[in-house]
């Protein structure tokens, strides 16, 4: 069921101690008022579209972080720190597991198939469970999508698409389908980012719902659940926003 969860209490160590967790993306959680990326794995962007077997647009981002809301459910996780994040300011990375499961959330998320490792970081951790659920086609394997970093920079030409439903004979559809300027706003992502072209080349420009220029931009590149991540991938804010 492709139905977001947004945000759950989590028992902790002590009686009466909680912590609140609120999942933002595949690969990102909150825990208390620390946001964590997990460390070494690349889950597709909460905006992000993949084609599944027959072709059609499916939203896989969101069902990436649907996918790793339900595995938590209502369990405790504890995250290892490790350190901040080089591009996320605002995040740190993080090892996070469910109390009491020896398999940590990263592990999980690409041994099922919702994220990739993400190298050179994941130093290779990670390859077993990628190969795996490639070869048994779960999660994002079942389907043909281009790697979230593709996404970040914005690179239909040159974006690497995997998966089982990639058909080689329509790679440039595909990405056409991948890469559009007409998806529907994420729950909870209300921030609109657009590539406009500048002299000196593109320029990434984000619009707050307050904006006077919202309204009219009809064409978004990107949707962003806060501005610390539209600002960590390169776009400013609209001028209409001061």
């Amino acid at each position: 069921m492709r139905t977001l969860i947004a945000a759950f209490w989590l028992a902790m160590a002590g009686p009466g101690v909680a912590a609140e967790i609120v999942v933002t993306n595949g690969d990102t959680l909150q825990l208390d008022r620390t946001i964590y990326r997990l460390d070494g794995i690349d889950a597709p962007e909460i905006d992000q579209l993949c084609l599944d077997r027959r072709g059609d647009v499916w939203p896989c981002g969101a069902e990436a972080r649907d996918r790793l809301s339900g595995h938590i459910g209502s369990r405790a996780v504890s995250c290892e720190d490790k350190g901040p994040d080089p591009i996320y300011k605002h995040r740190q990375m993080g090892i996070c597991s469910i109390e009491g499961e020896a398999t940590t959330l990263n592990g999980w998320l690409v041994r099922e198939g919702w994220a990739i490792g993400l190298e050179p970081s994941a130093k290779g951790r990670f390859a077993v469970e990628e190969a795996d659920a490639s070869e048994n086609r779960r999660g994002l394997w079942e389907s043909c999508f281009a790697q979230p970093r593709d996404l970040r920079g914005w690179n239909p030409s040159g974006a690497r698409l995997v998966g089982r439903g990639c058909q080689p004979a329509h790679q440039n559809r595909t990405r056409d389908k991948l890469f559009r300027v007409d998806t529907a706003m994420p729950q909870g992502c209300p921030i609109k980012a657009k590539l406009a072209l500048r002299a000196i080349g593109y320029e990434g420009i984000y619009h707050l719902p307050a904006c006077g220029s919202y309204g009219r931009v009809k064409r978004v590149n990107r949707w962003f659940c806060s501005e610390e991540d539209a600002s960590a991938e390169g776009f400013r804010k609209a001028l209409t926003c001061r």
